[in-house]
């Protein structure tokens, strides 16, 4: 990764303590940044901030679990306080398991919605309220999945979870620019991860994490509003999304048999 200096000195990142997140977490910390490090599990952070003891950055261990609103609240309102606003939030935090819909519960579907979804805005409203309220400009991402793009089997719960995330970050964008704060939509394709390691079926693309933490920096950097990876297999998803469903239904059943 390029070794030029950071646009952010400060970043909070949900999520922190596996995958995608951790990867993160460690690029910026390689680099410099001090990064606010979020998970429901205190040992996943420990062991986060231990492996960057040595590094540039520094990781401050943030236990939070997303569906709390009253804990979110409660560290968002430290920012401005004993920790710096960050310039940069990656809300990445999320669950996935399959839900077919002749077997799923609708407790099923609320546990994937009450994290994908209803969990990343829990972070999302406070926070940039309360960077209104102080007129910080920052950088905020919000890390959806290709899989939002158009309804895949099994993925019900999960697709539309992040479906919604996307259209969510389309109808705040105007809002948030009007106040010198900069959205960002993160859709990954299939990155490996311990939620994805538990998948039985072939993942096209497949992606480490450390490349996805690559391909996240250089995207934010750029200032791009949507920053989605790996290209060959965001290329062909976005195609599929054009398709009219008479086409798009015999391709997705012949692709998932």
């Amino acid at each position: 990764m390029a070794s030029h200096q950071l646009p952010w000195k400060t970043v909070w990142i949900t999520g922190a303590g596996k995958g995608i997140g951790r990867a993160l977490a460690q690029a910026l910390c390689e680099r410099g940044a001090t990064v606010y490090a979020s998970s429901r599990t205190l040992d996943d952070l420990m062991a986060l901030a231990n492996d960057c003891f040595d590094l540039k950055g520094t990781v401050v261990p943030c236990p939070l679990d997303i569906t709390d609103k009253d804990a979110v609240a409660a560290l968002i309102s430290r920012f401005g306080g004993d920790l710096a606003f960050p310039d940069l939030t990656v809300l990445n935090a999320g669950t996935h398991f399959p839900t077919p819909v002749l077997e799923a519960s609708v407790d099923d579907v609320d546990a994937i919605m009450r994290v994908n979804y209803l969990g990343t805005v829990n972070c999302f409203l406070p926070l940039v309220q309360s960077f209104k309220a102080a007129g910080h400009q920052a950088q905020v991402a919000v890390v959806a999945s290709v899989a939002g793009y158009r309804g895949l089997k099994t993925a019900a719960a999960y697709g539309a979870s992040k479906a919604a995330l996307i259209n969510f970050c389309e109808a705040a964008k105007p809002e948030l620019d009007e106040h010198n704060i900069s959205l960002h939509l993160v859709n990954p394709g299939f990155v490996r991860t311990p939620l994805t390691d538990k998948n039985t079926f072939e993942m096209p693309h497949l992606v480490e994490p450390e490349d996805a933490a690559r391909f996240m920096i250089e995207g934010l950097e750029a200032k791009l509003f949507e920053v989605s990876f790996p290209r060959a297999f965001v290329r062909q998803l976005k195609l599929m999304r054009l398709l009219p469903y008479r086409w798009f239904f015999p391709l997705i059943k012949k692709a998932t048999q």
